[in-house]
């Protein structure tokens, strides 16, 4: 059975091996999985997989976000899948043989997820890049469209906003992933913040999240880990 813990992704945001190490020993078997996004990636390589590995308790979740020609995605997620990691994304981009690309390259080794629509970006963000005006007074639309292209890709599932949840659970089945960044704890959000699209651990369960991924919350706290116990006692309140 699932257990509160194994919601929470935590994101190793930081720069160096040492500052990743910091944080995996201390809540490796207090979170489902390591999230590794390209900065971190760059300066260490697989080592950090390494390490998550050896400390034992946590899946590993590849934030890379490729976006790229078919060719150059597949052969990228193919490189990943060897890796043996839980979870890799995608951007879901503007056709959907960039997404199948990265499901075949991924040869069912790893979940592939579709990133619809980063939590950072506004409705005007929406409607600067040129979108048509429905998406941008309802950014749950273009969601909803490039959910679709993930799901008839073969993707895994979707990162999404808990905003989006319910409508994607509705429409593609509770076995098609939502991981929901932009959480904010109901507790003390943050304040100083660049995500637009929020909702609290508890509101992202309920809609049918499946995994969060919690950053600043617990990274800035005076103590993370008690952050992280805190999360998961919201989490438990509506499982």
């Amino acid at each position: 059975m699932k257990k509160a813990k194994d919601y929470i992704i935590f994101p190793l945001d930081v720069s160096t091996y040492a500052g990743a190490k910091k944080y995996i020993t201390l809540l490796s078997e207090h979170v489902g999985m390591f999230k590794i996004g390209l900065e971190l990636f760059i300066r260490s390589g697989p080592d950090i997989i390494r390490m998550i590995k050896n400390a034992g308790g946590a899946g590993i979740f590849l934030d890379f976000k490729f976006h790229d020609i078919p060719v150059t995605v597949s052969r990228a997620m193919a490189s990943v899948a060897e890796l043996d990691v839980d979870l890799a994304t995608v951007h879901c981009g503007e056709a959907i043989g960039m997404l199948k690309a990265a499901v075949s390259g991924g040869r069912g080794k790893v979940g592939v997820l579709g990133v619809t629509l980063l939590t950072s970006l506004s409705g005007d963000d929406i409607r600067n890049s040129g979108y048509l005006e429905e998406f941008a007074a309802d950014p749950s639309k273009l969601v909803m469209k490039k959910a679709a292209m993930a799901k008839s890709a073969g993707c895994r599932g979707v990162v999404c906003s808990g905003l989006e949840v319910e409508m994607i659970k509705s429409a593609f089945g509770e076995a098609f992933l939502a991981v929901t960044p932009g959480i904010r704890p109901g507790s003390g959000a943050v304040t100083e913040d660049d995500q637009q699209r929020v909702t609290t651990p508890a509101q992202a369960i309920k809609k049918g999240s499946d995994y969060l991924v919690i950053g600043r919350p617990i990274r800035d706290a005076r103590d993370p880990l008690a952050a992280v116990l805190k999360i998961a006692e919201e989490i438990e309140t509506v499982m």
